[in-house]
């Protein structure tokens, strides 16, 4: 046998195994989000929200102008933005978390840091942001993801946001390089 010959065996092992790999990625993410649908996650908000699906090329979207709860993708990163005073996610969340979830199944880290609005007691601003942070872990282990795949950080500024209230009162999901 020539060494062309076990090159070549040793390419079509390698996308063999890279083939079912990728399979079986895909039937754990897709039984994780099932399960979470079918209670795992937290309740939702009732609120209309601007879902844009994981797999959208990035680009930059408007923050929520309304007081309703809402979640975006922007540029890889998943923004959670949350009605005044609640700590309810958005109807889509978990839809807008699949990169996310399949980034942490794959040994990435996820970080998770949330943000608050100016108006109000800071004490009580700060307890908010953190349950908001604490809805989007829940969601995300709902999906399957390993607590140890995900660092709730809190960010040096909470008070997010250069301008409306509705955009501070975010939670954002960055997958670590």
């Amino acid at each position: 046998m020539s060494s062309q010959d076990t090159d070549q065996d040793v390419r079509v092992v390698a996308v063999v195994l890279i083939a079912a790999i990728l399979l079986a990625v895909g039937v754990a993410l897709g039984f994780g989000i099932s399960k979470a649908r079918s209670g795992g996650a937290p309740e939702a908000a009732p609120a209309a929200a601007a879902v844009v699906p994981a797999v959208a090329a990035p680009v930059a979207v408007a923050a929520p102008v309304g007081d309703d709860a809402s979640v975006v993708v922007d540029q890889g990163v998943v923004k959670f933005y949350f009605a005044s005073g609640k700590a309810d996610l958005a109807p889509g969340a978990l839809d807008a978390l699949g990169d996310a979830v399949a980034a942490a199944k794959g040994g990435k880290k996820l970080v998770i840091s949330g943000f608050h609005d100016t108006t109000g007691d800071p004490a009580k601003n700060a307890e908010l942001a953190k349950q908001r942070a604490f809805a989007v872990r829940d969601a995300l282990k709902g999906a399957g993801v390993d607590e140890a795949a995900m660092e709730l950080k809190k960010p040096e500024e909470a008070a997010g946001g250069t301008g409306a209230n509705a955009e501070a009162r975010r939670v954002e999901v960055v997958i670590a390089q």
